[in-house]
């Protein structure tokens, strides 16, 4: 049989426990935590495993053996359903260790045999972490049981692993779990199952780490153990594994203690034996598969990295969709405020009651004094006019708001529905994103009288100091309040038509009695602030509506440079490995 090659130096990525390597493979550990993967996006699932796979071996594996390289040789045992796997190593080491299922799929911990004296390299926080220590047989596939033997050799030790196919997930991902964690995979198959693709996917990813491994064709009829023998052997050389050893194991009878013959198994406990007595074939071997399976995960991480970048990317064009449908509507909301399209209807109808257009229209030819005198007599006598104008207002503002609001969220939830991630997310959030929320009605109601109490404010604080309007001001704080919101909603001129004479013709009136009492000046410093504490108070209210779709890609966990964060992780423990190896100074993406 082929001996284990041992790989030269160039190759073993050596002193790589040194504590850059240890803290770069932390460091790669922590960006693939952080990398999620939440949008369901082609190709996602696959990726979802590989950086869970990968953050799993470098726990329970790469990690703990970079930082103890002189723990023994952990040899695990896997392969199909009913190839025998744990008859192999009960036979191996003499004694029945470990149970074989009679019913499948079997439940029951992994079996890891050992020698005495190596017991303290397998304690808890070392070799497989997350797995608890245990000291006798259980069901628990999470615990790890410990059995110690002197027949196997100090340095050595044997993991009987579940079924690679099984057809409970969990029994298939601990197998992985535990055949990523191996310095050494003895896979063990049978004649009747060496053709399988499942197994030759997990040879196929050991060849490309380089890891050591050994292949027992086990149940294997003695008339066919030739042909078998030589047809395995040419796929092995065929995948880049013609240089692992390849032992076989004949059809034959169990003896009372359900064991193999010994000479069955003679050859391969003969070069176990070998293998454990020497400590340099040990650690080359321990380096090659280490060193391989760094490797490895630097390259996989760029494909991680890759599909963090499209994730990314996805979840950039959801939020520029669903800010650019908010900005829209909030700027229709802000041109609306300032066009006269709000000095009709209603509150046309009410501010010509308040103000008598014609009348006062009629005076704005009269001197200044006079129209003063005027303006005190008809706000005095309509109180019930002004707050009409406010009242119309108030509801002509609320109405532009949320029909504005509505049409946000529905192109905002078009714009989703082009992707399919943004399908998912909306219906997985369990509100209809395409309306306005429930409360936005009275968060305007709020907002609008909040914004006229403003108003109000700010032309009782202009008017404080003016002794010859205090008369006016005391009569009609209400209607110089309403003639600057008038004035506000005309402040880009857009009316047109028969409503340039009567609205427009309003707004100016409005303007000339502001302007009667505080000065020209007065009047477009109030006019602008006012316009801008409306502005404020639309776009706090439409930020809110428009983060309910931001939150949620928020509530995604996506972090901004995920990607380029996993590829430098990547990258320094390449240079490390190269360094290490006196390789050539470049990457492997």
């Amino acid at each position: 049989m082929t001996e284990p090659t041992r790989p030269g130096s160039a190759h073993t990525g050596a002193q790589t426990s040194g504590t850059e390597m240890v803290t770069a493979l932390v460091r790669l550990r922590s960006v693939l935590q952080e990398a999620v993967l939440p949008l369901e996006l082609p190709g996602v699932e696959a990726s979802r495993s590989a950086r869970a796979e990968m953050v799993d071996q470098l726990e329970d594996y790469v990690i703990p053996r970079v930082v103890t390289l002189d723990a023994p040789l952990l040899a695990v045992v896997g392969g199909s359903t009913g190839a025998g796997k744990s008859t192999l190593v009960n036979s191996l080491v003499g004694t029945r260790v470990t149970e074989s299922g009679v019913l499948r799929p079997t439940t029951r911990s992994p079996v890891l045999v050992h020698n005495p004296a190596d017991a303290h390299w397998f304690g808890p926080g070392r070799l497989l972490p997350e797995l608890e220590r245990v000291s006798r047989p259980t069901v628990d596939p999470r615990a790890l049981q410990l059995v110690p033997l002197d027949v196997v050799p100090q340095g050595l030790a044997i993991l009987d692993a579940p079924d690679i196919d099984s057809v409970e997930e969990s029994n298939r991902h601990l197998a992985a779990e535990l055949l990523a964690a191996a310095d050494l995979w003895i896979f063990v198959t049978s004649a009747a199952r060496y053709a399988d693709q499942v197994p030759w996917d997990f040879l196929r990813q050991a060849a490309e780490r380089s890891a050591a491994v050994a292949i027992v064709l086990d149940r294997t009829p003695a008339d066919a153990v030739e042909t078998v023998a030589t047809h395995l052997a040419r796929m092995l050389a065929a995948r880049g594994l013609k240089d692992s050893p390849l032992f076989t194991v004949n059809e034959t009878t169990l003896n009372e203690q359900g064991l193999l013959p010994p000479r069955q198994v003679a050859e391969i406990r003969r070069w176990l034996s070998q293998l454990g007595a020497d400590a340099d074939a040990r650690a080359a071997m321990v380096k090659q598969t280490l060193d391989g399976a760094i490797r490895g995960l630097a390259r996989r991480a760029h494909t991680v990295a890759d599909a963090c970048l499209e994730q990314a990317e996805v979840a950039e064009r959801l939020r520029v969709g669903a800010e650019a449908a908010y900005d829209e509507e909030v700027r229709r909301i802000i041109d609306a405020t300032a066009d006269g399209t709000l000095l009709r209807g209603e509150v046309l109808v009410r501010w010509q009651e308040f103000v008598g257009t014609g009348e006062l229209l009629r005076s704005l030819e009269q001197r200044v004094g006079r129209l003063r005198d005027r303006m005190v007599n008809a706000v005095k006598g309509k109180p019930q006019q002004a707050e009409r104008v406010s009242v119309a207002v108030e509801s002509s503002l609320e109405t532009l708001i949320l029909e504005h609001a509505e049409a946000a969220a529905e192109r905002a939830e078009a714009s989703w529905q082009t992707l399919a991630p943004g399908q998912e997310l909306l219906s997985d959030v369990g509100e209809d994103l395409g309306r306005a929320s429930r409360g936005l009605r009275r968060k305007a109601e709020r907002a609008v009288r909040e914004w006229q109490q403003d108003v109000l404010d700010m032309v009782r604080t202009e008017g404080a100091d003016k002794r010859t309007t205090a008369r006016f001001l005391a009569y009609g704080l209400n209607g110089l309040s309403v003639s600057l919101m008038v004035v506000v909603f005309a402040q880009t001129a857009g009316l047109t038509g028969a409503e340039v004479g009567i609205a427009g013709g309003g707004a100016v009136l409005g303007q000339k009695l502001l302007e009667a009492v505080f000065g020209d000046q007065a009047v477009r410093r109030l006019s602008d602030r006012a316009r801008r504490k409306l502005e404020v108070r639309v776009r706090a209210l439409l930020d809110d509506e428009r983060a309910r779709y931001l939150d949620l890609l928020g509530s995604l966990g996506l972090e901004p440079g995920a990607a380029d964060r996993v590829r430098a992780a990547a990258r320094k423990v390449d240079d490390l490995r190269f360094a290490a190896s006196d390789g050539p100074a470049t990457h492997s993406h």
